[in-house]
């Protein structure tokens, strides 16, 4: 067997340079983040660009809130409607995402999507929302940094302060003053679940945020609230 061209042991070697860099680069910011609360994120500079397409003066809403002033009732509602697993496993809840597949081929289209907090904030934080196989290679990637790096209090805080909750709306304080007028710390428990509710299509639901489905999921979130385990 002939030895490969030279060209190409090059140009393979400077490709793997490249992506050990790459990964680097996100990598960096994982360990940066483990202590510094992030700025704007990927997806939040995504939506500002496309607000402002529309009017130039297009702002974000958001205000960081620390872990502790955050109702855990919220912290419930979230757990409860979007990663009832959160505590206990590693990044991937693979009972979840086997049944998000079989819903998904049932159906014959994408319905569920099994992602964990911690999937749903490598995306949030660092990537787009594209679904090409990269993307999610590289979400997978990030989400395992994550886990290993951070507790999950920390993925719980930075989760609930960067998940988009409306049209520009970004972070449970902004989410509480917005629909109730009153700071993310005094949010009570129907109020929590409705919010948790929006999540996986927060710009269309609040159009209409009392809708019979909203209705009925948020009746379903409560009765799951209880039993839902939050990080100390």
């Amino acid at each position: 067997m002939r030895p490969a061209p030279r060209w190409l042991k090059v140009g393979l070697a400077t490709l793997a340079g490249l992506l050990l860099l790459w990964q680097g680069w996100y990598l960096g910011w994982v360990i940066w983040w483990k202590w510094v609360n992030p700025g704007t994120t990927s997806f939040q500079s995504q939506r500002l660009n496309e607000g402002r397409q529309k009017n130039p003066k297009f702002e974000l809403r958001r205000q960081w809130m620390p872990y502790e002033k955050i109702s855990v009732h919220l912290k419930r509602a979230v757990i409860a409607a979007e990663d009832y697993k959160l505590v206990d496993h590693e990044g991937f809840d693979w009972e979840g995402i086997q049944k998000a597949l079989e819903k998904n081929q049932k159906k014959g289209k994408v319905v569920a999507g099994g992602s964990t907090i911690s999937q749903q904030l490598a995306k949030n934080l660092l990537l787009s929302p594209s679904k090409t196989f990269l993307r999610k290679g590289e979400e997978a990637i990030i989400t395992v940094w994550i886990e290993l790096l951070w507790d999950k209090r920390r993925i719980l805080e930075v989760y609930l302060n960067v998940v988009e909750w409306g049209d520009g709306v970004f972070g449970a304080e902004a989410a509480a003053r917005r629909y109730y007028s009153i700071p993310a710390a005094q949010l009570g428990a129907e109020q929590a679940a409705r919010l948790a509710v929006m999540l996986p299509a927060p710009r269309r639901y609040e159009r209409n945020p009392y809708s019979a489905y909203m209705n009925g999921r948020t009746q379903l979130i409560l009765g799951r609230m209880s039993n839902a385990e939050v990080p100390p």
